[in-house]
């Protein structure tokens, strides 16, 4: 089976990337740039005992995405506990909306925002009595 182990994320202003995912998800990050050969630094999304992955910020190596292109990649989405505190946290630190909160009925509230960098992920809080 080909579970997934670890993300990178594309960016073209490493300072500004680590401080967007740093002050809105509360990640941490380790310079693993002498390892890769290139500006690298490995993301802490949470402690040992929580599901879920760490990552990585990559500096980019190509053209950022294109404003309301198609996604060409993966998007990933994470698990909140208080969508309206999170995204009011993205907005402040100029993350952008894609697709607006919405209700996957019975299960979650979903939505989709742009980085600093351009690229989108999603947040998704639990809820049962979502509608």
């Amino acid at each position: 089976m080909g579970r997934v182990i670890h993300f990178e994320i594309h960016v073209d202003d490493m300072d500004r990337a680590k401080k967007f995912y740093g002050d809105v998800f509360g990640w941490t990050f380790e310079d693993w740039s002498d390892y890769a050969g290139s500006p690298y630094f490995g993301a802490v999304t949470g402690d040992e005992d929580s599901l879920g992955i760490n990552g990585a910020l990559m500096q980019r190596r190509s053209l950022p995405p294109e404003l309301n292109q198609a996604l060409n990649g993966y998007a990933c989405t994470l698990e909140i506990d208080d969508y309206d505190a999170c995204e009011a946290m993205i907005l402040k630190n100029c993350g952008k909306v894609v697709l607006a909160k919405h209700a996957l009925p019975g299960m979650a509230w979903q939505g989709y925002y742009h980085d600093t960098e351009g690229n989108i992920f999603g947040i998704h809080q639990p809820d049962k009595e979502a509608k």
